[in-house]
């Protein structure tokens, strides 16, 4: 096992589901994965997607989460019916912005798409969507919901700062990104869940900054492979790792220490996010359903010793759905 300055941060993993077999659940959420998705996206125009007699833009936005966020889906399907279309919305235009960065060969023409994604939210507010499925159900969305601008705009600002492929200097500048992404994002979840609660508030700031620091970790042998590392660099100077031995994917115990701090730190958020759980409203716990997901990675990197280039951890868990449904239903996160 890896140890490191922040050894005594990590504790025992609270990552199983204890009891899980205690009654046995319905498998709802499979069921309902079969049945929702609709054809394949292939080459179709944005315009043609959303034309007349064409595929409606609602199932343009699930299918783009179904591909491109497929835990995000997931944790949407069991969502209460009367709000699942609009976090289908609100993750699709997260899903748009968040590919926007690998998707672009030159920084100039990714600020153009976050420019036409600014206008965009204007337009939504003037009642004025461009013709764009994840632009049209986002409109709806902010009218069913009275979503707030402010969290729209920060997590297109963020992104759009996070273009210049440059590594966070230290934890909490990525703790900020994550806040500003992530976390805006279960803002706006639990208000198309109609919460107004400081102690969701708190819990989603957490469970946001988490999800932000996982997402970092997961993605790193896939930036490896493109030259690339974004690990916290404050972090990798404490065990004397250079960029250089994440790109030789380096399985050396002081890269493996480098990890553990950073898994470290997304543990201790799910925790002081758990630590409000009382004080949260019941009716927020299905927004924050992503925990699920969270845990699963960080129990399966503790398991191979915090390698982040171990195999496993780019498999599918293809028990995810049933660990989530059995979350939801017991209502807690």
């Amino acid at each position: 096992m890896a140890v490191s300055a922040q050894g005594s941060a990590w504790g025992p993993l609270r990552l199983g589901i204890p009891g899980m077999c205690c009654r046995r659940p319905p498998l709802g959420l499979y069921a309902r994965v079969r049945r929702l998705p609709g054809p394949e996206v292939s080459g179709r125009s944005v315009a043609a997607a959303s034309g007349p007699g064409a595929w409606g833009t609602d199932h343009y936005c699930l299918e783009l989460l179904r591909k491109r966020d497929y835990e995000g889906y997931l944790c949407s399907l069991l969502l209460p019916a009367e709000s699942r279309s609009s976090v289908f919305a609100l993750r699709a235009f997260n899903v748009e912005l968040a590919q926007v960065k690998d998707s672009v060969s030159e920084k100039t023409i990714g600020l153009m798409r976050m420019q036409f994604w600014k206008k965009t939210v204007e337009d939504i507010y003037c009642d004025n969507p461009p013709h764009q499925p994840v632009a049209i159900e986002l409109w709806k969305a902010v009218k069913r919901h009275n979503l707030t601008k402010r969290w729209l705009m920060k997590i297109i600002d963020e992104r759009e700062k996070n273009l210049d492929d440059k590594a966070y200097r230290n934890i909490k500048e990525l703790e900020n990104y994550a806040e500003n992404t992530q976390s805006s994002l279960l803002y706006l979840t639990l208000e198309i869940l109609g919460i107004k609660d400081l102690h969701a508030d708190h819990a989603a700031s957490h469970i946001g900054k988490a999800q932000g620091i996982v997402t970092c970790l997961r993605a790193t042998p896939y930036h490896g492979s493109r030259r690339k590392v974004f690990l916290p660099m404050d972090i990798c100077m404490l065990h004397g790792v250079s960029q250089e031995d994440f790109l030789r994917r380096n399985q050396d115990k002081n890269v493996r220490d480098v990890i553990y701090d950073i898994a470290s730190q997304a543990h201790l958020h799910l925790k002081h996010a758990r630590s409000f759980h009382k004080s949260v409203p019941v009716k927020a716990f299905p927004a924050f359903l992503q925990t699920v997901s969270l845990e699963d990675f960080l129990k399966k990197i503790q398991r191979v010793d915090f390698d982040i280039f171990h195999p496993s951890l780019q498999q599918k868990n293809t028990l995810l759905p049933l660990y989530l449904y059995i979350q939801s239903w017991r209502k807690t996160y």
